[in-house]
């Protein structure tokens, strides 16, 4: 059970923060666990689909930003994040089942989008001081430095819902991904 409380609905949410609830509902189908948490603090679901809505038009595509995701989420342990990545690289960003495996361990089967992964795995295990040869090597990956931009940006929204989740200890309302328990 959620050690933070999460509103059972979106009537139930503060009122600045149920047209945002809505706009995620008309969105996803549902306004998941993690959004009526944020909801909570309504400025804090505000910025945080500020920066979701963001992520979403960079150049990097849905598929590279759920490797991040998953890379980032395995990393802090976030059983959250792992099953509703895992859920959305699957069923939105049709990455199979190797892959996703693959990039839970900050890796990919494709060469170019495992160099961002890496990448954003390396900024994530050394918050952010990455080597020389870590800029390098994504560089050389073919990512202009407007996308290493993006990969630490979206680095910084899994470390957010990560640690949110974590602290929150928020029930998993995605079908569990591969060794997480409820």
């Amino acid at each position: 059970m959620s050690r933070l409380s999460i509103p059972a609905t979106i009537d139930a949410a503060p009122e600045a923060s149920r047209p945002l609830l809505e706009g995620v509902k008309k969105q996803l189908g549902s306004a998941p666990n993690l959004f009526r948490l944020a909801a909570q603090s309504p400025s804090a679901l505000e910025g945080y689909l500020g920066l979701y809505a963001a992520v979403g038009k960079d150049s990097l595509g849905l598929a590279t930003r759920e490797r991040i995701a998953l890379a980032v989420a395995q990393y802090n342990g976030c059983g959250y994040c792992l099953s509703a990545h895992s859920y959305v690289g699957a069923n939105l960003a049709k990455l199979s089942p190797e892959e996703i495996a693959e990039n839970r361990k900050g890796r990919s089967t494709d060469a170019r989008a495992d160099a961002a992964v890496t990448f954003a795995l390396k900024v994530a295990e050394s918050r952010g001081h990455v080597s020389g040869a870590d800029l390098t090597a994504v560089r050389d990956a073919g990512y202009a430095e407007a996308q290493i931009i993006e990969i630490v940006l979206n680095v910084a929204l899994s470390v957010w819902t990560n640690y949110l989740n974590e602290v929150a200890q928020t029930d998993i309302d995605f079908p569990l991904a591969e060794g997480v328990s409820a």
